[in-house]
């Protein structure tokens, strides 16, 4: 039935048979290292568990969680139904639940430990005879990274990375993928000793966001907005990634990574990929991921003079929301009370390609900050000013285009129109897109569609080995500089704020500023 928003209404009962669901992946065991982490609770079973509903999952699967606790296949089937139960981002349909815990394993190792992988293997040999998934396997490290390049060797020497024509095997790395340049590599390379490129899958959940797969369509699916997206009409672009939270539980992982690791050369960069790459010649993996890596190697190299001018570091101190007090960052649940870690980070980078030359990327990121948002501002050139000098307008207001990623899904335009009355008046008009009201709320962690690409081997929504390292290559000299030249004025921000006042002045410099999220 046509609504006259160019989507189909799908009644309920046509869900099954439905060409918009897709087809369901085809046979496969899903292994996940890391079983007991928040991970696997509160992202993966959840994803797993709306799949299952959507019928993407195939009838031949199966799910062995590698653990080194000691626990028995009936208890872990039980623990697993009550988490999805607990973190389910959808109604609980019983019957699902059960279809899943049927088919849950257990399997009791040290990742150090070869005999673990053998008996791995075993178990991994009946599952296939008991669900018919064919040797098909990925392996899921929601591991601590120390251990990817151990489980990778024992895996390899356990024969469990083989490939044949009639099955496959694919490894999923959590972020993060090293913590510099150097590590990057030696990882890539360590991995690479086992597994072909075609195998590895380095998951960045951000990507698994509707607003962000749709970049990609929005820009290269519309005649009105294609020419006008380069350096001739475009002012510049501000990348905003807000979080109210501080660092909850995580503060032993979070002190020795900060935000610039956390944040910049995975999510950020691979926003910025995606907003800048040029037309690839065909959705197909390689063809998109190589025109996002060009853009990366376009980067402007920072030397050490431009990150102390164009950087900005901060770590949020005690604050307020409003309503309570908030802790500062050194008082939080293993952190050094004299730590020396940003939770903030404002860059300015320029890249070197005849698209974007002169066109400034700012970019922030930040924990306990006054609201939760992520979201891209394309603010366009404004139009000379002549024609309004003798009437009430004092400025013109730059256009905007924007991607709201977070909380609310969706894609706004901001223009200028003319105040009805007598006297010419302008003011700014909003055009807004949800994806809630046009195409209904779906529940979602961000890892179902990342999940289900894995399964049918499509590895377009993954990192490659040269795109890490070319991300690595861009903040290395911050991280160099920043090592060598420790932070005297932390913490610099109180919790609740919009960061450090150097991140304002960052643009103020240029003659731009901020746009704050939620306006």
């Amino acid at each position: 039935m046509y609504n006259g928003k160019e989507t189909a209404v799908i009644a309920p009962g046509d869900r099954k048979t439905s060409g918009e669901r897709g087809r369901p992946a085809g046979p496969c065991v899903m292994v996940i290292f890391g079983i007991g982490g928040d991970l696997t609770k509160r992202k993966l079973f959840p994803a797993l568990y709306n799949l299952a509903k959507d019928d993407l999952l195939p009838k031949e699967f199966a799910i062995v969680g590698v653990g080194r606790g000691e626990s028995s296949t009936p208890e872990f089937q039980k623990k697993i139904a009550q988490e999805i139960r607990e973190f389910a981002t959808s109604d609980i349909e019983p019957a699902v639940i059960d279809w899943m815990t049927e088919r849950l394993y257990y399997h009791v190792g040290n990742f150090q430990d070869p005999a673990a992988y053998k008996s791995l293997a075993g178990l991994l040999a009946n599952v296939d005879k008991d669900h018919s998934t064919g040797g098909n396997y990925f392996y899921y490290l929601a591991t601590a990274p120390e251990f990817f390049g151990e489980i990778t060797r024992q895996l390899g020497a356990a024969g469990l990375t083989q490939q044949t024509e009639n099955r496959w095997r694919r490894v999923i790395y959590e972020k993060p993928f090293g913590d510099g340049l150097s590590s990057a590599h030696a990882l890539n390379c360590e991995i690479e000793e086992v597994l072909q490129e075609n195998q590895i899958y380095r998951i960045d959940h951000y990507l698994g966001k509707e607003t962000v797969q749709n970049i990609l369509a929005f820009r290269f699916g519309n005649g009105i907005f294609e020419p006008v997206w380069n350096r001739r009409y475009i002012d510049h672009v501000q990348i905003t990634v807000a979080e109210t939270m501080g660092v909850e539980n995580r503060g032993g992982y979070y002190d020795h990574s900060g935000a610039l690791r956390d944040m910049v050369p995975n999510h950020i960069f691979q926003l910025i990929s995606l907003v800048t790459m040029e037309p690839p010649v065909s959705f197909d993996a390689d063809a998109v991921r190589d025109e996002q890596t060009k853009v990366l190697r376009a980067m402007q190299p920072l030397s050490e003079q431009d990150v102390l001018m164009r950087t900005v570091r901060g770590q949020y101190g005690e604050g307020t929301d409003g309503n309570a007090r908030l802790p500062a960052y050194r008082s939080e649940p293993r952190v050094s009370p004299v730590s020396s870690t940003e939770t903030f980070v404002a860059l300015k980078l320029l890249m070197d390609n005849w698209r974007w030359a002169g066109v400034p990327l700012y970019l922030r990121t930040g924990k306990r900050l006054k609201i939760r948002s992520s979201e891209i501002v394309i603010q366009f050139k404004s139009v000379p000013f002549m024609l309004f000098r003798k009437t009430s307008v004092e400025r013109l207001a730059p256009n905007q285009f924007i991607v709201h990623i977070q909380p609310q899904e969706g894609i706004s335009l901001q223009f200028g129109a003319k105040i009805p009355g007598p006297i010419v008046k302008l003011g700014t008009v909003n055009m807004d897109f949800r994806y809630a009201d046009y195409f209904g709320s779906k529940p979602s962690t961000g890892y179902e569609r990342l999940l289900y690409e894995c399964m049918i081997g499509d590895a377009t929504l993954f990192q490659r080995a040269d795109m890490v390292e070319a991300s690595w290559s861009v903040v290395q000299p911050i991280l160099d500089v920043w090592q060598a030249l420790p932070p005297r004025n932390f913490p610099n921000y109180p919790a609740g704020s919009w960061g450090p006042w150097e991140a304002n002045d960052l643009l103020e410099r240029d003659g731009r500023q901020w746009r704050e999220p939620g306006q």
